[in-house]
């Protein structure tokens, strides 16, 4: 079972964030969770959705490892030794 193929039904995506990209976008998700929730707390709704969403995006890339926009763009940002 490979990770970064598709998989047998070919809904899983090729991984294309590794390495360092991988490690930044799980830090600034957390900082950026952060700062939406210090957004909430000072009853700015509209700013703690944004940045919410962009935290999420950003984590979401880190654990699974896929960025939609590298896709599109061709960037692969994985070592070549298995990453």
């Amino acid at each position: 079972m490979s990770t970064d193929t598709e998989s047998a039904t070919g809904l899983a995506p090729r991984r294309n964030v590794g390495g360092r990209d991988r490690k930044a976008r799980g830090v600034l998700g957390v900082l950026l969770g952060l700062v939406a929730v210090l957004a909430l707390g000072f009853n700015r709704q509209s700013q703690a959705a944004v940045v919410g969403v962009a935290a999420t995006g950003l984590l979401f890339n880190a654990v699974v490892g896929f960025c939609g926009l590298n896709a599109m763009l061709g960037i692969d940002t994985r070592q070549r030794n298995g990453d």
